[in-house]
């Protein structure tokens, strides 16, 4: 009979062996990139009051939180996003510090996505945010640093898309639309739907310029010619002084030696209601969705008392993952080096000697042989599971003996 006690609820998964210790090796690569960057860390509670991730905070729907009530009613959230709950700490310990923070976490966010969605509800996200700088100097660190991380984990092969809310909303302005249509223009946009972008448009009053330049829009994407190119069709300062803001951007990138992984894209606008200026995502192949997700969002932490600007990003671990084993990418970890195989009068010299090979830096796996079980029959077993070399020591005393296993072993 099926033990329905040993399955996990739809939407999460075990990580384990080979792959766990590979996913905690490239979250301390990340980490590393930060820290050389000059963020420091942070952690905030799994789960917040639900007001944290109201409609104009939060980055998902109310219908899609992990929602339960504690004993005093207060209705409390699994955390769905990490940037909301880090502008409440730095509202709340950083108020009076007028110096930029620069802050690096790991966290876990929960988002109760529709079942045929397929997505996992559960995600191990890495990022950072800066916060008291509203300078192009400081989007372009946070993207070269995306650039860094996502090397530093291995990848090679992979794209930063840069857009800016700002473009959009100026266009928007200009053309008088309401809230609501703005919205619906935002979601056809976004999905890179031409007709709907076309059929929506078609029912509004505007000049036929600023007409075909919203028509355009799922399809400006390029490089820095496009943005160049560009100048002379905007007919709003809004819009303007956002490309213009990219435009710095990439001359700021290319001093730090990246602008080759970066590209531009208009038609890029986040549903994260908090972002005030640059966008930006990072995709590669092996994985269909975007690896990392980021932007500025200058008022957010007003809504929590500090007015400050600040800009940010989060890797998505777990879609990283997926990418790194589909590129074949090989992430060395650190294994069980040896297994000390004893008799059990021979207990005591083991001990000993085990810890005498941990103290040189050796990862040593102890344990004592089973009764009629030969030494030998333990090198199948230790070679599946990374075990470089079995040492033996016998209840009669004398040398250990060593037995390899199906691994090659390392040089002396």
């Amino acid at each position: 009979m099926e033990n329905s006690l040993l399955h996990t609820p739809e939407g999460v998964r075990d990580i384990y062996n080979g792959e766990c210790a590979r996913k905690l090796a490239v979250q301390s690569r990340i980490s590393k990139a930060f820290h050389r960057y000059g963020y420091q860390d942070i952690e905030t509670p799994t789960f917040e009051f639900f007001d944290i991730f109201n409609k104009e905070r939060g980055s998902v729907s109310s219908r899609e939180m992990f929602k339960f009530f504690d004993r005093d009613n207060n209705t409390l959230v699994l955390k769905p996003d990490v940037t909301p709950a880090i502008a409440r700490c730095v509202a709340k310990y950083f108020m009076d510090e007028t110096a930029p923070v620069r802050l690096c976490y790991r966290e876990r966010t929960f988002i109760n996505n529709s079942s045929y969605q397929g997505r996992l509800k559960e995600n191990t996200q890495t990022g950072a945010e800066l916060i008291g700088d509203g300078s192009a100097d400081a989007d372009a660190e946070m993207v070269a640093m995306v650039v860094d991380a996502l090397k530093s984990a291995g990848l090679k092969e992979f794209q930063v898309e840069l857009g800016q809310v700002d473009f959009f909303r100026g266009l928007a302005e200009e053309a008088g639309m309401d809230r609501e249509t703005q919205e619906t223009l935002r979601e056809l946009i976004e999905n890179k739907n031409h007709f709907g972008v076309e059929e929506l448009l078609a029912r509004q009053e505007m000049p036929d310029g600023l007409r075909q330049l919203f028509a355009r829009l799922p399809e400006l994407f390029g490089g820095f010619e496009m943005l160049s190119g560009l100048m002379g069709q905007i007919t709003n300062d809004r819009s303007r002084r956002a490309v213009e803001r990219l435009m710095e951007v990439q001359h700021i990138l290319e001093s730090y030696g990246v602008a080759e992984y970066v590209s531009f894209d208009l038609g890029m606008l986040s549903n994260y209601n908090y972002y005030t200026g640059i966008l930006f995502k990072a995709y590669t192949y092996g994985t269909g969705e975007y690896l990392v997700t980021g932007g500025r969002y200058d008022r957010l932490l007003k809504q929590f008392g500090k007015d400050a600007p600040a800009v940010g990003f989060a890797i998505v671990i777990d879609r990283l993952m997926l990418a790194l084993a589909r590129q074949k990418v090989e992430i060395p970890v650190m294994t069980v080096q040896t297994l000390l195989l004893y008799d059990p009068k021979a207990r005591e010299d083991a001990v000993r000697m085990a810890a005498e090979l941990r103290g040189r830096g050796e990862n040593v796996c102890l344990m004592q042989r089973p009764r009629d079980t030969q030494p030998e029959a333990c090198r199948s077993r230790a070679g599946k599971n990374g075990i470089r070399q079995i040492l033996y020591l016998a209840e009669n005393g004398g040398s250990v003996r060593r037995i390899g296993t199906e691994l090659p072993e390392e040089s002396e």
